[in-house]
């Protein structure tokens, strides 16, 4: 529980960062930049899908059109309304303007809602390479941006690659008393399918010691069989199907996360088992 409240933490501390420090640009003189900062500020208040938030932000853009925000606020409300064509316009030309604030955003958007898993690493990499600090956490706060990366690798069928980087960054992860909600459960799977046994069981347990899920119980009744303990595989379907009827499983409001299962995936391998 105490991760999930960190990361709850991490979701509203990363939405007010977002939020441009226009007297910054005052300081250093830059009188144009606060111009346009003090103007975008004024979507406060006004619905994304506005045409007001729009009508600001592009009178933003109109006094500084090479400061990043506006093109990046504008960016997230096309997403949210699936135009894409437009999202990808916009926010390439923040990331031109600003690689460091934005790449990865733009990384995390890539996987998260178009398994563009080449162009997710390729951005998560080109930020990891112009900065020397941590690169940080995934836009909704689920996963470090490592640990996406990881599931790019996963998703263009580099597992090896993927159980290295995963590994890597929940060490790290563990030594900061800061899990992500899936980290174990991914490893785990990827561990599974790469007959990785007894791995697998490990994070697997450590999955249901962090956060209890479905998914959890439905992969580890996978590696149960195949090492043939069948009485712990039927036991941990059946627990499967307990914790997916009481909510207990992988959600995400705008996609659906790599590993997730459904009900009829355990009812379907508990009919076959």
């Amino acid at each position: 529980m105490k991760n999930i409240t960190l990361l709850l933490i991490l979701f509203s501390t990363s939405n007010i960062m977002a939020q441009p420090n226009c007297e910054s640009f005052k300081y250093y003189g830059d009188m144009i930049k606060y111009e346009a900062c003090q103007k975008a500020m004024e979507i406060k208040g006004h619905y994304q899908f506005s045409k007001e938030y729009q009508t600001i932000l592009d009178k933003a853009i109109a006094i500084d059109p090479t400061y990043d925000y506006p093109y990046w606020a504008k960016s997230v409300a096309y997403l949210k309304s699936g135009d894409f064509v437009t999202w990808k316009k916009l926010i390439d030309k923040a990331v031109e303007l600003n690689p460091i604030g934005h790449l990865g955003y733009r990384g995390w958007c890539r996987y998260q809602f178009f398994r563009d898993y080449k162009g997710s690493i390729e951005d998560i990499e080109k930020l990891d390479s112009l900065v020397d600090y941590d690169i940080g956490h995934s836009q909704n706060g689920t996963y470090h941006l490592n640990i996406a990366k990881g599931l790019c690798y996963k998703g263009i069928g580099e597992r090896e690659k993927a159980i290295g980087i995963l590994e890597k960054q929940i060490d790290l992860n563990e030594k900061q008393d800061f899990i992500g909600a899936y980290d174990y459960l991914h490893l785990g799977v990827l561990y599974y399918e790469t007959e990785k046994f007894e791995k697998a069981i490990e994070m697997f347990t450590k999955q249901a010691e962090t956060n209890d899920l479905a998914e959890n119980h439905y992969y580890l009744a996978l590696t149960y069989r195949e090492l043939d303990r069948l009485t712990e595989y039927k036991s941990s379907l059946k627990t499967a199907k307990e914790r997916y009827l009481d909510g207990k499983k992988m959600s995400d409001p705008y996609s659906n996360p790599m590993d997730k299962i459904y009900l009829e995936d355990i009812e379907s391998e508990l009919k076959n088992g």
